[in-house]
């Protein structure tokens, strides 16, 4: 029950963004930009950002409120992994972000992983598809509702670099895995992509 507020404060966030999409009466229109309102003071009380923060976050999404998909690539060498180092918070995760509107997830990833990276890849199999949200990954509360999906990529060619977002690309063993962003990426989940790593034949992993 812990996360529960969470989960509360996202559906009335879903539920204000849809109304608001279309809605005509303004009666209706007011009510929820309140409901919005409350979501976004409900996130507010475990958030770094404040309810006016939050708010604005919520009047960019307009529409049919879905969840946003966010695609992170395993790329292996030598058993092991690349991670690259966030410059938001100097720590490590897998190579991601957001899919864009009309982009694949396959090119979305291979993408990704080049511009955080350097490293030209090739999307090779869909390892998982997880809810951010579910108890078992662990992931600190987030503003959006989110569906992660988890690449295996083949290695084709390329160097380290740095980009905008990242400031190093490194890969690690298994027992050297650094402090990871887990906002992004948590232990359990890197350990999964070791053993489908071992495991090439396994199916995927949902939810």
């Amino acid at each position: 029950m812990a996360m529960k507020w969470l989960e509360w404060a996202q559906k009335l966030q879903a539920i204000a963004q849809t109304g608001l999409a279309y809605s005509e009466n303004p009666f209706d229109i007011d009510r929820f930009q309140q409901v919005q309102q409350v979501a976004a003071e409900m996130m507010a009380t475990s958030s770094h950002l404040k309810a006016a923060e939050i708010l604005d976050l919520f009047k960019q999404e307009t529409g049919y409120a879905t969840p946003k998909v966010d695609v992170r690539g395993a790329v292996f060498q030598n058993d092991k992994i690349l991670l690259v180092k966030e410059r938001f918070d100097g720590l490590w995760t897998l190579p991601g972000g957001y899919v864009d509107v009309g982009e694949p997830p396959s090119q979305a990833v291979e993408r990704e992983v080049y511009e955080e990276s350097g490293y030209q890849t090739r999307a090779v199999k869909l390892i998982a598809l997880y809810d951010r949200d579910h108890p078992r990954h662990q992931h600190p509360p987030f503003e959006y509702h989110v569906y992660k999906l988890f690449f295996l990529c083949e290695l084709l060619s390329g160097s380290p670099v740095n980009s905008i977002e990242t400031e190093d690309a490194t890969f690690f063993a298994e027992a050297e895995i650094p402090a990871l962003s887990v906002s992004r990426v948590v232990p359990s989940q890197i350990t999964r992509l070791f053993e489908h790593y071992r495991h090439p034949d396994w199916q995927t992993d949902f939810d």
